[in-house]
Protein backbone atom coordinates (compact mmCIF):
# COMPACT_ATOMS: atom_id res chain seq x y z
CA UNK A 1 0.00 0.00 0.00
CA UNK A 2 2.83 2.37 0.86
CA UNK A 3 4.39 1.74 -2.58
CA UNK A 4 1.12 2.68 -4.27
CA UNK A 5 0.67 5.85 -2.20
CA UNK A 6 4.25 6.96 -2.95
CA UNK A 7 3.68 6.57 -6.70
CA UNK A 8 0.33 8.35 -6.62
CA UNK A 9 1.91 11.27 -4.76
CA UNK A 10 4.94 11.33 -7.08
CA UNK A 11 2.74 11.18 -10.19
CA UNK A 12 -0.21 13.18 -8.89
CA UNK A 13 -0.77 15.22 -12.11
CA UNK A 14 -1.34 12.06 -14.14
CA UNK A 15 -3.57 10.67 -11.39
CA UNK A 16 -5.52 13.94 -11.36
CA UNK A 17 -6.02 13.66 -15.13
CA UNK A 18 -7.05 10.02 -14.67
CA UNK A 19 -9.66 11.01 -12.08
CA UNK A 20 -11.00 13.79 -14.31
CA UNK A 21 -11.23 11.34 -17.22
CA UNK A 22 -13.14 8.80 -15.12
CA UNK A 23 -15.61 11.46 -13.95
CA UNK A 24 -16.07 12.66 -17.55
CA UNK A 25 -16.61 9.11 -18.82
CA UNK A 26 -19.25 8.39 -16.18
CA UNK A 27 -21.11 11.63 -16.91
CA UNK A 28 -20.86 11.08 -20.67
CA UNK A 29 -22.10 7.53 -20.29
CA UNK A 30 -25.17 8.74 -18.40
CA UNK A 31 -25.93 12.07 -20.10
CA UNK A 32 -24.23 11.68 -23.53
CA UNK A 33 -22.43 14.93 -22.80
CA UNK A 34 -19.18 16.05 -21.17
CA UNK A 35 -20.17 19.27 -19.36
CA UNK A 36 -18.40 22.61 -19.52
CA UNK A 37 -18.27 22.80 -15.71
CA UNK A 38 -15.77 19.93 -15.96
CA UNK A 39 -13.86 20.72 -19.15
CA UNK A 40 -13.15 24.44 -18.73
CA UNK A 41 -11.70 24.16 -15.19
CA UNK A 42 -9.79 21.06 -16.36
CA UNK A 43 -8.12 23.05 -19.14
CA UNK A 44 -7.44 26.18 -17.06
CA UNK A 45 -6.07 24.22 -14.11
CA UNK A 46 -3.73 22.43 -16.55
CA UNK A 47 -2.35 25.78 -17.65
CA UNK A 48 -1.92 26.91 -14.05
CA UNK A 49 -0.26 23.62 -13.06
CA UNK A 50 2.17 23.82 -15.98
CA UNK A 51 3.12 27.41 -15.18
CA UNK A 52 3.79 26.47 -11.54
CA UNK A 53 5.63 23.25 -12.45
CA UNK A 54 8.09 25.12 -14.68
CA UNK A 55 8.83 27.75 -12.05
CA UNK A 56 7.43 30.99 -10.87
CA UNK A 57 10.75 32.81 -10.97
CA UNK A 58 12.13 34.10 -14.23
CA UNK A 59 10.58 32.94 -17.49
CA UNK A 60 9.88 29.36 -16.34
CA UNK A 61 6.17 30.03 -15.97
CA UNK A 62 6.05 31.28 -19.56
CA UNK A 63 7.70 28.10 -20.81
CA UNK A 64 5.24 26.02 -18.79
CA UNK A 65 2.29 27.97 -20.16
CA UNK A 66 3.59 27.63 -23.73
CA UNK A 67 4.02 23.87 -23.40
CA UNK A 68 0.56 23.55 -21.86
CA UNK A 69 -1.07 25.71 -24.54
CA UNK A 70 0.60 23.62 -27.24
CA UNK A 71 -0.75 20.45 -25.60
CA UNK A 72 -4.20 22.04 -25.45
CA UNK A 73 -4.05 22.91 -29.15
CA UNK A 74 -2.95 19.38 -30.05
CA UNK A 75 -5.86 17.95 -28.05
CA UNK A 76 -8.25 20.27 -29.87
CA UNK A 77 -6.73 19.61 -33.29
CA UNK A 78 -6.88 15.82 -32.99
CA UNK A 79 -10.65 15.71 -32.47
CA UNK A 80 -11.73 18.93 -34.21
CA UNK A 81 -12.17 17.29 -37.65
CA UNK A 82 -14.62 14.73 -36.23
CA UNK A 83 -16.46 17.48 -34.34
CA UNK A 84 -16.59 19.72 -37.43
CA UNK A 85 -18.53 17.10 -39.41
CA UNK A 86 -20.86 16.20 -36.53
CA UNK A 87 -19.07 13.03 -35.51
CA UNK A 88 -18.74 13.94 -31.83
CA UNK A 89 -19.65 16.57 -29.30
CA UNK A 90 -17.69 19.66 -28.30
CA UNK A 91 -17.29 18.30 -24.76
CA UNK A 92 -15.24 15.37 -26.07
CA UNK A 93 -12.94 17.77 -27.91
CA UNK A 94 -12.54 19.98 -24.82
CA UNK A 95 -11.87 16.90 -22.69
CA UNK A 96 -8.89 15.92 -24.83
CA UNK A 97 -7.77 19.58 -24.81
CA UNK A 98 -7.76 19.36 -21.00
CA UNK A 99 -5.61 16.25 -21.18
CA UNK A 100 -3.23 18.24 -23.39
CA UNK A 101 -3.16 21.13 -20.94
CA UNK A 102 -2.04 18.78 -18.16
CA UNK A 103 0.18 16.16 -19.80
CA UNK A 104 1.25 18.10 -22.91
CA UNK A 105 1.81 17.09 -26.53
CA UNK A 106 3.40 13.64 -26.54
CA UNK A 107 1.15 12.01 -23.95
CA UNK A 108 -1.93 13.61 -25.52
CA UNK A 109 -1.01 12.34 -28.97
CA UNK A 110 -0.33 8.79 -27.78
CA UNK A 111 -3.43 8.86 -25.56
CA UNK A 112 -5.41 9.84 -28.65
CA UNK A 113 -3.92 6.91 -30.61
CA UNK A 114 -5.00 4.48 -27.87
CA UNK A 115 -8.39 6.24 -27.79
CA UNK A 116 -8.93 5.78 -31.53
CA UNK A 117 -8.28 2.03 -31.32
CA UNK A 118 -10.45 1.57 -28.22
CA UNK A 119 -13.21 3.72 -29.73
CA UNK A 120 -13.23 1.60 -32.89
CA UNK A 121 -13.33 -1.64 -30.89
CA UNK A 122 -16.19 -0.34 -28.72
CA UNK A 123 -18.16 0.86 -31.76
CA UNK A 124 -17.82 -2.51 -33.49
CA UNK A 125 -18.72 -4.32 -30.26
CA UNK A 126 -21.86 -2.18 -29.86
CA UNK A 127 -22.94 -3.00 -33.41
CA UNK A 128 -22.22 -6.73 -33.03
CA UNK A 129 -24.03 -6.95 -29.68
CA UNK A 130 -27.06 -5.09 -31.03
CA UNK A 131 -27.08 -7.36 -34.12
CA UNK A 132 -27.44 -4.38 -36.45
CA UNK A 133 -24.33 -5.02 -38.53
CA UNK A 134 -25.99 -4.52 -41.93
CA UNK A 135 -27.65 -1.23 -40.97
CA UNK A 136 -24.46 0.21 -39.49
CA UNK A 137 -22.25 -1.05 -42.28
CA UNK A 138 -24.53 0.75 -44.74
CA UNK A 139 -24.48 3.92 -42.59
CA UNK A 140 -20.69 3.76 -42.29
CA UNK A 141 -20.16 3.60 -46.05
CA UNK A 142 -22.80 6.27 -46.60
CA UNK A 143 -21.01 8.61 -44.17
CA UNK A 144 -17.63 7.82 -45.74
CA UNK A 145 -19.08 8.57 -49.19
CA UNK A 146 -20.55 11.87 -47.95
CA UNK A 147 -17.18 12.90 -46.50
CA UNK A 148 -15.41 12.09 -49.77
CA UNK A 149 -17.97 13.84 -52.00
CA UNK A 150 -19.40 16.75 -50.00
CA UNK A 151 -16.25 17.84 -48.12
CA UNK A 152 -18.02 20.88 -46.62
CA UNK A 153 -17.91 20.53 -42.80
CA UNK A 154 -21.05 22.67 -42.31
CA UNK A 155 -23.11 20.55 -44.70
CA UNK A 156 -21.70 17.32 -43.25
CA UNK A 157 -22.52 18.51 -39.74
CA UNK A 158 -26.13 19.25 -40.74
CA UNK A 159 -26.48 15.82 -42.35
CA UNK A 160 -25.02 14.22 -39.20
CA UNK A 161 -27.47 16.11 -36.99
CA UNK A 162 -30.40 14.96 -39.14
CA UNK A 163 -29.17 11.34 -38.99
CA UNK A 164 -28.38 11.36 -35.25
CA UNK A 165 -31.73 9.97 -34.09
CA UNK A 166 -31.32 6.86 -36.26
CA UNK A 167 -27.77 6.08 -35.11
CA UNK A 168 -26.36 4.19 -32.18
CA UNK A 169 -24.34 6.76 -30.22
CA UNK A 170 -21.02 6.05 -28.53
CA UNK A 171 -20.36 8.49 -25.67
CA UNK A 172 -16.80 9.26 -26.77
CA UNK A 173 -15.73 10.42 -23.32
CA UNK A 174 -15.54 6.73 -22.46
CA UNK A 175 -12.99 5.80 -25.18
CA UNK A 176 -11.04 8.99 -24.39
CA UNK A 177 -10.82 7.97 -20.73
CA UNK A 178 -9.99 4.33 -21.48
CA UNK A 179 -7.47 5.25 -24.18
CA UNK A 180 -5.61 7.89 -22.21
CA UNK A 181 -5.55 5.84 -19.00
CA UNK A 182 -4.37 2.77 -20.95
CA UNK A 183 -1.57 4.87 -22.44
CA UNK A 184 -0.62 6.24 -19.01
CA UNK A 185 -0.43 2.68 -17.65
CA UNK A 186 1.47 1.35 -20.67
CA UNK A 187 3.98 4.23 -20.53
CA UNK A 188 4.50 3.81 -16.76
CA UNK A 189 3.17 7.30 -16.03
CA UNK A 190 0.90 6.10 -13.22
CA UNK A 191 3.56 4.33 -11.18
CA UNK A 192 6.84 5.26 -12.86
Amino acid sequence: MEFFVEHVVANWPVWFVTLALVVAAVIDGIQLKVPNWLTFPFIISGWAYSMAAYGIEGDGWLTGLGISLLGTLVGLALLMPAYAIGGMGAGDVKLLAGVGAWVHVQSTFYGFCFTAVIGAVLAVAMVVISKTWTKHKTQFFSILNEIMIIKNPETLSKIAADRKSSMMLLPYGIPIALGCIAYFAWAGLLVG
